[in-house]
Order: structure tokens, then C-alpha cells, then sequence
């Protein structure tokens, strides 16, 4: 975890200073509290990640000794090819898209999402992956 703390921290650290001459020679407020957005965000990050690797024992790739062998293991549950992802992106569509054409389609999108999150979620209950 201090290696990704140390990116986060670096991202903030490039921020800070970039912040101000980017307004200097642009006077665009938007991209000013944009990089300053970025800078806080950055910051938290870092910081919630540096806080937290202080309490947890280093892993093999913080170690500078640590050997490739010890990281080996269960990385955890990775789901097989499934076809709900696309149909909850293409019901986010009918969301999206419902302000602009009308609001009939944010309802219809809505009830499609009630079926395509359903079947997302319920995926493994079902079928060849049941548990």
C-alpha cells in the first residue's frame, strides 16, 4: 500500500504547484478549481492509503527483498463471461437519453434497469455458475 500511497501523494504534489500558474496564464476558473479538485482528491487518497499502511504488515511488493513467490495465492472471485453487464450500460442509455427525448423513455429506462440489475445480481443463482 506505500507505493500507491507514494502515487497519490506525487499526483497531489504535482497539483499543488501547477495550480496557480495554470490560472496565471489562463485566468480559466473552471480548470483552476479542477486542478484544485484534483489536488484535495489526490491528497485524500494518499493520505487514507498512507494512514492505512501504516496498521497493515507490509506485503511482498512494498518489501525491497520480497520475492515474487510470496505474493502466489487465491486473488480472489473473478465472475465468467456474463451478458448483464451490457444490458445494464445500454438501460443507463434509456436514463440518460430520456431528459432529451422525452421523459416516457427515463420511465421505460427505469424498468429495464428493475430487470437488467435483477439479472445482474441474481446471475449465480442460476444456470451453470449456481452456488
Amino acid at each position: 500500500m506505500k507505493v500507491e500511497s507514494w502515487v497519490f501523494l506525487a499526483i497531489a504534489v504535482f497539483c499543488l504547484p501547477v495550480t496557480p500558474v495554470y490560472y496565471l496564464m489562463s485566468k480559466d476558473l473552471t480548470g483552476t478549481f479542477a486542478l484544485m479538485l484534483t489536488f484535495f482528491l489526490a491528497l485524500m487518497v494518499g493520505g487514507y492509503l498512507a494512514l492505512v499502511s501504516r496498521r497493515m504488515d507490509p506485503r511482498a511488493e512494498d518489501r525491497k527483498l520480497g520475492e515474487i513467490a510470496e505474493g502466489a495465492g487465491e486473488l480472489g472471485f473473478f465472475p465468467p463471461q456474463s451478458i448483464w453487464p451490457l444490458f445494464v450500460a445500454l438501460t443507463f442509455v434509456l436514463v440518460c437519453l430520456g431528459p432529451v427525448f422525452g421523459w416516457w423513455l427515463t420511465i421505460l429506462g427505469f424498468g429495464a434497469g428493475g430487470i437488467s440489475l435483477t439479472g445482474l445480481l441474481y446471475q449465480y443463482y442460476r444456470g451453470d455458475y449456481a452456488h
